[in-house]
């Protein structure tokens, strides 16, 4: 199963993401979407899960935190990595944004991925986005894609 993650779109919605897309079984998007229609769009790709983000009150509806489980995976995404806490026993990874920052970093038992920002890159990464394969219910590949 292949999962397309998104983060910190803030408006806009490359054509370049839509294409790296492509193929994707689900959509994680981990907030500041700030615009409707994007959803929308992305969920023509895959069906997708989303939440909110700090500069998405107001303008789209999403819950603050969501505890999907994928492919046999348990995910915890929310969009600022502060919010996280301590996670679940049984959550494997967390998706988060906010920062604009790629990351896949493994800690203990859990997986930490970030995509970036495909609109706004900070910390001198590229626009980006993520792609994470799971197989068997265990993560066996997360790539970044620069879009």
């Amino acid at each position: 199963m292949k999962i397309g993650i998104v983060s910190d779109l803030h408006g806009h919605l490359p054509e370049t993401v839509v294409s790296a897309l492509q193929g994707v079984d689900r959509i994680i998007c981990a907030g500041d979407v700030v615009r409707a229609p994007l959803l929308w769009e992305l969920q023509t790709i895959a069906p997708i899960i989303c939440v909110m983000g700090n500069n998405d009150y107001g303008r789209i509806e999403a819950p603050f935190s969501a505890s999907p489980t994928i492919g046999g995976v348990k995910f915890l995404i929310v969009h600022r990595p502060e919010d996280v806490g301590v996670p679940a026993p049984d959550v494997q990874v967390v998706v988060h944004g906010h920062t604009h920052i790629p990351r896949n970093q493994q800690i203990g038992n859990v997986r930490y991925v970030n995509p970036g920002s495909p609109t706004r890159p900070r910390g001198g990464s590229d626009p980006s986005i993520a792609i994470m394969e799971i197989e068997d219910g265990a993560v066996v590949d997360v790539r970044f894609v620069t879009v």
